[in-house]
């Protein structure tokens, strides 16, 4: 009891400097309320104006024997001799003419070349055996290569999100080619086309958009979504990722600050005349210890609550976002004691906030600022792993994205280890320090 007492003390200390408070709540909302004021407001007034993406195709497709779609059928009206016509048809569609600028390459090398030229955004490249791929149960998933300009983020991301729902969306046809060639003995093109042909046409009953069956992607500014869903998405996709890992940023720095404070007061001669009171010097340093926990909970906390108001970031399931927050809060107390016990004094703090604290930070920040980029999936999840800033995020991300709470829970575990082996080696230290 005594300890808590001496955490809230050391607490209400931090909240009551200007500075401080700044810091821990000011300064994180502030930098997100810049990006919500440069894309949140786009959303305004017909929404969100996306710009074209520059996409090289080179379809190698070389189809089969028989392999045709009746094209009446056919998005653009153009008919599909292959699976890969079929790719390059809906992409060419009216209702994509607002997303992507289609053009052509002969081969792949030639794609690429565009792409590392710049002439395009992103180059797809159909390989020669594309409808085998679906006409042959043995092949697995059908392939489409996807190549981009690292340097760029949210045309590339747009190209992928459309790809990715397009292959969904095919799903169906693959499994009704599977089920037909389990009781096939040899390859039947003409029978994939009629199977292909068969899933448009339950699709047209269904709807009289075959785009939206099969890709589910509506042009911005859409009739079919409200401004209201607009700016909801671009929070979710946007502002709610960067809020997040200003979150985690500043909660390291927070929790980092006030582990400090140990160290401050040994330098001013209070902590010394502390351990000369009844007072046992194992619960002061836990009510010291316990203070950082606390002061990034109120943190954290207020945090998530001034997002979810100020910008409507919605995130996630209560229970998967508490366990995220958890994570979060742990983390960042810990790695704040485990970094302070090394430091002799606090002159020597200046590396740690200028240096250490940075570094890893940016690093477990590589997937959120580069926007879902080719580069920023290889680097999110190797380089952002390799931090406790980057499982910290993840969690979030993940409560975000709707994922199963079981999948927030194993990421939030991985982060309670390096919870515990930075709050062990920090006490520890401290411990043969003071005590």
């Amino acid at each position: 009891m005594k300890a808590f007492d001496i955490a809230l003390k050391d607490m209400t200390r931090s909240f009551r400097s200007f500075f401080a408070v700044v810091f821990m709540f000011v300064v994180p909302l502030m930098v997100t309320g810049m990006f919500y004021l440069m894309f949140g407001n786009m959303a305004q007034n017909g929404g969100f104006d996306l710009p074209r993406t520059a996409v090289v195709i080179a379809n190698l497709d070389e189809g089969g024997p028989e392999f045709q779609i009746n094209p009446r059928n056919i998005p653009g009206g153009r008919a599909a001799k292959t699976m890969g016509d079929l790719v390059v048809n809906i992409l060419q569609s009216d209702e994509m003419a607002d997303l992507i600028e289609v053009r052509f390459a002969a081969d792949a090398a030639s794609a690429r070349a565009a792409v590392d030229s710049q002439q395009a955004q992103v180059a797809l490249i159909i390989p020669p055996d594309f409808s085998e791929q679906f006409a042959d149960v043995e092949k697995g998933k059908a392939v489409i290569e996807f190549y981009q300009d690292p340097t760029l983020t949210i045309g590339p991301a747009i190209m992928r999100s459309i790809l990715e729902r397009f292959m969904d969306g095919m799903s169906g046809v693959k499994i009704a080619v599977n089920v037909f060639l389990d009781d096939a003995s040899t390859e039947d093109y003409a029978q994939t086309g009629i199977l292909v042909q068969q899933y448009l046409d339950e699709s047209l009953a269904q709807s009289d958009d075959v785009e939206a069956e099969l890709l589910d992607v509506r042009a911005p500014a859409s009739a079919k979504q409200s401004q209201a869903e607009e700016k909801q998405n671009i929070l979710l996709t946007i502002i709610g990722p960067i809020m997040g890992g200003m979150l985690v940023f500043y909660a390291f720095y927070t929790g980092t600050s006030v582990a400090q404070s140990i160290l401050r007061e040994e330098e001013e001669r209070t902590l010394p005349r502390l351990f000369t009171t009844p007072t046992s010097q194992a619960t002061i340093l836990t009510g010291k210890l316990l203070s950082v926990f606390l002061t990034v909970l109120v943190q954290v906390t207020v945090l998530l609550l001034a997002a979810r108001l100020m910008f409507g970031i919605q995130w996630g399931d209560l229970g998967s976002v508490a366990l995220a927050a958890l994570g979060i809060i742990l983390t960042a107390s810990s790695f704040g004691v485990f970094v302070n016990s090394f430091l002799k004094n606090t002159k020597q703090g200046g590396v740690v906030f200028g240096g250490v604290l940075t570094v890893t930070g940016m690093m477990g920040m590589i997937k959120i600022f580069a926007m879902n980029s080719a580069i920023a999936k290889t680097m999110g999840d190797t380089v952002s792993l390799l931090v406790p800033q980057g499982w910290a995020i993840r969690g979030l991300m993940q409560s975000m994205q709707g994922e199963p709470f079981s999948a927030v829970l194993v990421t939030v575990l991985i982060a309670l280890v390096w919870s515990a082996a930075f709050f062990i080696v920090g006490v520890l230290r401290f411990n043969r320090r003071y005590v």
